[in-house]
């Protein structure tokens, strides 16, 4: 069966509702890592009016430009990789990062980023990539982009500690704003 990327967004933007931020909005169970059983996420979907299948379960985990699920070893159960607004514990251990890592945000946020720095407001963690194209894309979604270098190095030399999400996102706490630079 074939899909229209239309559908595997929205199948995306739902997944992230309900495993990021509001399991409750659809009354799913997740665990303290995170976790859902997929056919009880398929079946409480089924019940909100957002029938979904296993197979499209599958092909949106895998294509998924920015890896945000993953399928446990088993296949019973999913959970979104990192960005999570409600508590739960990844098990990330503590990584030495790149020396430099990036960070994508609009014009508008320039000012405040450069006075206080990178904060994780709602979410666990700020998040940072080594690509400076995602970074100008996640900048993008929210209007004029604009890159931020991050001195990881001297972050961690300073004792800033960081994570390694298995998507490849990096995560830490806090970017104090002494670590911020805009490229360019």
């Amino acid at each position: 069966m074939e899909f229209s990327p239309q559908s595997l967004t929205s199948v995306s933007k739902f997944l992230s509702l309900v495993l990021r931020h509001e399991p409750q909005a659809i009354g799913l169970s997740l665990d303290s890592a995170g976790w859902a059983d997929v056919s009880e996420l398929l079946s409480k979907a089924a019940q909100h009016k957002r029938p979904l299948s296993r197979e499209l379960l599958q092909i949106v985990v895998e294509t998924s430009d920015k890896k945000r699920f993953a399928f446990s070893a088993d296949g019973t159960r999913i959970r979104a990789n990192q960005g999570h607004s409600i508590d739960v514990e990844l098990g990330l251990v503590a990584t030495v990062p790149p020396a430099v890592l990036y960070h994508g945000t609009a014009q508008r946020f320039l000012d405040s980023i450069l006075t206080q720095g990178l904060t994780k407001r709602q979410r666990h963690h700020v998040h940072m990539t080594e690509d400076q194209a995602v970074a100008i894309a996640v900048g993008s979604r929210y209007g004029n982009p604009v890159l931020l270098t991050i001195d990881a190095q001297r972050m961690a030399e300073d004792g800033l500690i960081f994570f390694l999400a298995a998507n490849g996102v990096w995560l830490t706490d806090q970017v104090p704003s002494s670590y911020v630079s805009v490229l360019g």
